[in-house]
């Protein structure tokens, strides 16, 4: 697997099964947290004292590091239950090449990884810690999410591979099975506008808007569940 510099310099790697990188050439670190978490405005969220969020196509883990990050400055105190879908045990040896500052949280989510190797398909591994529930569900996510019906996330990451390479999950089952785990008003976001993604999208009763803008000309997508 190909290790990729991006231009914020975080690290990336590339799929040799997708020949795509995990995150945006313009800085892997950058997206994780302006298309992903910022849209999510977990700072004001943390107040709630516990929240739900599902990882979907967890890779190198950004995603679930910066939102750690912006839920623990909102709320030190604040309960998290992370539940990751991932497909590849691969990427998940990885973490441990990274850099631990590329979020202050990366360090816990490194030793959840380090404790729990080697990893296989179909496994399910979990952590509990006093602030931090963990799960990270192996295997096929079209299978995988069935098992999180009402499980009432107030946010949703859907990183996977692009629409043109890993067209699976980008469908409109899929994405009602994910409207199905989510509460009322919970927020999904992602890296693609694409007009296929959207109106699946909405097909599913999410109402869609603009997304950031980072690193190109065109807007993430954010999800509303109504």
């Amino acid at each position: 697997m190909e290790r990729v510099i991006t231009q914020d310099q975080s690290v990336t790697f590339r799929s040799e099964q997708y020949q795509e990188t995990y995150h945006s050439i313009s800085g892997a670190q950058e997206e994780a947290i302006k298309k992903f978490v910022e849209p999510c405005h977990f700072e004001a969220l943390a107040q709630r004292g516990q929240l739900r969020i599902l990882d979907v196509c967890f890779g190198l883990g950004y995603n679930t590091g910066a939102a750690l990050d912006a839920i623990y400055a909102g709320n030190a105190n604040c309960k998290v239950w992370v539940v990751g879908l991932e497909n590849d045990p691969a990427i998940l040896q990885k973490m441990l090449e990274i850099d631990a500052a590329v979020f202050r949280s990366y360090p816990q989510l490194q030793t959840i990884i380090k404790t729990n190797q080697p990893f296989f398909f179909n496994e399910i591994i979990t952590a509990h810690e006093p602030l931090l529930r963990f799960e990270l569900l192996l295997g096929d996510a079209r299978e995988r999410i069935k098992l999180l019906e009402n499980f009432q996330f107030d946010c949703v990451f859907l990183d996977p591979f692009s629409p043109q390479k890993c067209p699976e999950l980008w469908t409109l089952d899929f994405f009602k099975d994910i409207f199905a785990s989510m509460k009322s008003g919970g927020i999904l976001t992602t890296y693609s506008c694409a007009r296929t993604v959207r109106d699946n999208l909405a097909a599913a009763g999410f109402g869609v808007k603009d997304g950031p803008v980072v690193g190109r000309k065109a807007p993430a997508t954010i999800a509303i569940k109504r």
